[in-house]
Parts: C-alpha cells; sequence; structure tokens
C-alpha cells in the first residue's frame, strides 16, 4: 500500500493551495489530512468518509478548507484557501480500513503518506 501526496509549495499569506493524495494498494473506508507544524505535534486538519461522504474539519480550518475524494480512485483532495502563516506545516494524508472510530484521531488510521510541506509567507 502506498499513498503519494503532492501540491504543497510556498504562498503568500491569502493565498490557495491543492493538495493531492493517491492511494494504491487497497481501498479504504475513509481519508485524511493531518499536519505538523515546526516543533508542533501532529493535528488533525479533516477526514472524508466514503459512505456518505461525510467530512469532518478542525475549527481552525473550516469555511477556508475542503476535502474531497473520489472512492474509485482513492483519492483525496485538499483545497487550501485564505492560507495564513499559521497554517505553515507538513500536510500528511491517511487512509482508513476501517470506519470504526473517530475520524479525528491518528490512531484509526492504517496508512500514511510522506507529507508534503506548505509554507505561507506574511
Amino acid at each position: 500500500v502506498q499513498l503519494q501526496a503532492s501540491g504543497g509549495g510556498l504562498v503568500q499569506a491569502g493565498g490557495s493551495l491543492r493538495l493531492s493524495c493517491a492511494a494504491s494498494g487497497r481501498t479504504f473506508r475513509r481519508m485524511g489530512w493531518f499536519r505538523q507544524a515546526p516543533g508542533k505535534e501532529r493535528e488533525f486538519v479533516t477526514a472524508i468518509r466514503w459512505n456518505g461522504d461525510i467530512t469532518y474539519y478542525a475549527d481552525s480550518v473550516k469555511g477556508r478548507f475542503t476535502i474531497s475524494g473520489d472512492n474509485a480512485k482513492n483519492a483525496v483532495y485538499l483545497q487550501m484557501s485564505s492560507l495564513k502563516p499559521e497554517d505553515t506545516a507538513v500536510y500528511y494524508c491517511a487512509a482508513a480500513t476501517t470506519s470504526v472510530g473517530s475520524s479525528y484521531l491518528q490512531r484509526v488510521y492504517d496508512y500514511w503518506g510522506q507529507g508534503t510541506e506548505v509554507t505561507v509567507s506574511s
């Protein structure tokens, strides 16, 4: 199983970026994005459950970030708008094989991508 994340880069505050993550090797019940800023713990950003396309967002990104995906392609996307310097982090995509447990928790995800770096300049 492989998760390949892409789309990170340098952007000015207020700008936008779109991250992509493609999974291969098996199918998943949900996929999500987490991020880790320098010197901080990795934190939940957003997730999507394929059954009903239910989405979840951290309060810090609600209204600015949008997760979408293609279940058939095992792909998930993160459209980030109105970016702030505090959004600077390495963004990781993750995939879970079950729907058990809260989508906000890292431990429910079985596979992780390598991370893509997002830097927002002020």
